[in-house]
């Protein structure tokens, strides 16, 4: 019976609130703390039970596994993801404590654990939000994932000094785990591409990554997140992503289900969720002034700093070892964080837009090496996003054009098409500095073969404001977005599956006639 309660009220909260054009998490948030409302005055069974949890736990679990499957580790050992994590946690943390102390009247150990725990930000959030816009191989989106990691690094370590536990002698068969990765391989390889691909992501995830690690003494979480990253280099990562697509989007519900269903919260509880929320801002101005210090564009700082700005579950998670009196005030907290940072999220680059002329000033003359503005001199057809699509498209076209390039907002896979011959460059389309520099004298046409729709409304849009008259051609999966994107500029967009049956017979149209050639 509960089980259809939380369908029922996740479903109808979820889709009124897409229809006002939120993320339909905020729905779930809300449903949570409705249903919770609600215990009071109805029959109904909508407390927090054992199911729930377990379904909300299993939901992070398999987040963390697919941000792992898209995860470059060594874009996390880098300076601005382990200094800006560090520096913003200390700074947090000594500038929360006392301010804690003195306005709660609370002693100082409480204070410095509120402190940390609202030092966080959320890896579920922010990984669903950058995931939705297509954004995590993005070079700020890769930076806010790394920074996740660090943090949540940190909050194992806090959680087990504060529980006063210690991982077991077997935490250090851990460093032996990239010796699995062949076989990890293998397996992969062998699971083919139906069921037995999801039941591998849910092995290593849940049971391998997941109970393994806590085995251990280790963090579920953390062991997902692993054994996703132990496969992010595979050919099929993203196949397996995408195959656990629905699973994890149901289970998901059921964590910010959780949230809400926790507990409606007295006086106290609001003010203290109230002053966090005003205060809230100040932890993005922090980490974007950070970020500008390792050299980060203005435009990257913004971003990655605006993603961060909320508060995390792990904050929740501490509080449930250290101070399980304070789990409602964050519950609140962390829900208030989220209604507050999803909508801006939503609108970050049309905030950025208008935030440009007065934010740009502020970044170093020297950029970070990922960073660096390009040159199209020379160039006469350029395509924009070099995934599946646009290596084809760029793989056809050098066969009988000399002057071609490409472009792509994940630097590893920029850098991967260099190494492999191509003449392909690091460069994010949503990016408006990018824009303002861009030099383009020869410039003939351009394929927009993004993976986002809102990357090529952007690429059109600034493409003809910057005078380009040349052709301008898109793919997409839906023919209203073909429309949008013809409104934006482009000359036109076709429909990726019914270009794909054209090529089909295209193809067996060739083989006939040469068969018939050969008769």
């Amino acid at each position: 019976m509960s089980e259809a309660i939380w369908i029922t009220f996740a479903f109808t909260l979820g889709l009124l609130v897409k229809g006002v054009g939120l993320p339909p998490l905020v729905g779930y948030l809300a449903a949570g703390f409705v249903l919770s409302g609600l215990s009071g005055f109805t029959p109904l069974v909508v407390e927090d039970t054992d199911a729930l949890s377990h379904i909300a736990h299993l939901g992070v679990l398999l987040l963390l596994f697919t941000v792992g499957l898209k995860l470059k580790l060594k874009s996390v050992v880098s300076p601005e993801v382990i200094g800006g994590s560090l520096l913003h946690f200390g700074i947090t943390c000594l500038v929360f404590t006392p301010g804690i102390h003195f306005l709660a009247g609370l002693d100082w150990t409480t204070s410095l654990l509120l402190a940390v725990a609202l030092s966080f930000s959320s890896t579920v959030l922010a990984a669903k939000v950058l995931e939705s816009k297509r954004e995590l191989r993005a070079f700020h989106g890769r930076v806010a994932i790394g920074i996740l990691i660090m943090q949540d690094l940190i909050a194992l370590v806090v959680m087990s000094l504060a529980a006063g536990k210690t991982p077991s002698e077997w935490a250090l068969l851990v460093f032996g785990l990239p010796l699995l990765r062949p076989f990890l391989y293998r397996l992969l390889d062998a699971s083919g591409h139906d069921e037995l691909l999801v039941l591998l992501g849910l092995l290593l995830a849940l049971v391998i990554g997941g109970l393994g690690f806590e085995a251990v003494g280790l963090s579920s979480e953390l062991g997902a997140l692993i054994f996703g990253a132990m496969l992010a280099n595979h050919p099929r990562s993203q196949e397996l992503s995408k195959s656990l697509w629905s699973v994890k989007e149901i289970f998901l519900v059921g964590f910010f289900l959780q949230i809400g269903i926790g507990g409606l919260p007295d006086t106290n509880a609001l003010i203290f969720a109230l002053v966090t929320a005003v205060v809230l801002p100040l932890k993005g101005i922090l980490f974007f002034f950070l970020l500008l210090l390792f050299r980060l564009r203005a435009r990257s700082s913004f971003l990655t700093s605006l993603s961060l700005t909320n508060y995390s579950e792990f904050g929740l998670i501490v509080a449930s070892v250290a101070l399980p009196e304070w789990l409602i005030p964050l519950a609140i907290a962390v829900s208030l964080s989220f209604l507050l940072s999803a909508p801006l999220n939503r609108l970050a680059h049309p905030l950025y837009e208008r935030l440009a002329h007065q934010l740009a000033p502020l970044e170093s003359r020297k950029h970070h090496p990922d960073e660096q503005p390009i040159s199209l001199a020379g160039t006469r057809v350029l395509v924009m996003g070099m995934g599946r699509t646009g290596t084809a498209a760029y793989d056809r076209l050098r066969e009988t054009e000399p002057r071609l390039m490409g472009l792509d907002s994940d630097p590893a896979k920029a850098q991967k098409h260099a190494d492999e011959g191509r003449n392909v460059v690091f460069a994010d389309a949503e990016d408006t500095t990018f824009w303002e520099g861009l030099h383009m004298p020869s410039l003939e046409a351009v394929i927009l073969a993004m993976n986002d729709i809102e990357g090529k409304l952007i690429a059109a849009r600034m493409l003809r404001k910057k005078g380009f008259t040349g052709y301008v051609i898109a793919h997409t999966g839906y023919a209203d977005e073909a429309e949008k994107i013809r409104e934006a500029g482009a000359d036109d967009a076709f429909l990726t599956m019914s270009e794909t049956g054209v090529a089909l017979a295209s193809h067996l149209a060739d083989q006939r006639n040469l068969a018939g050639d050969a008769a």
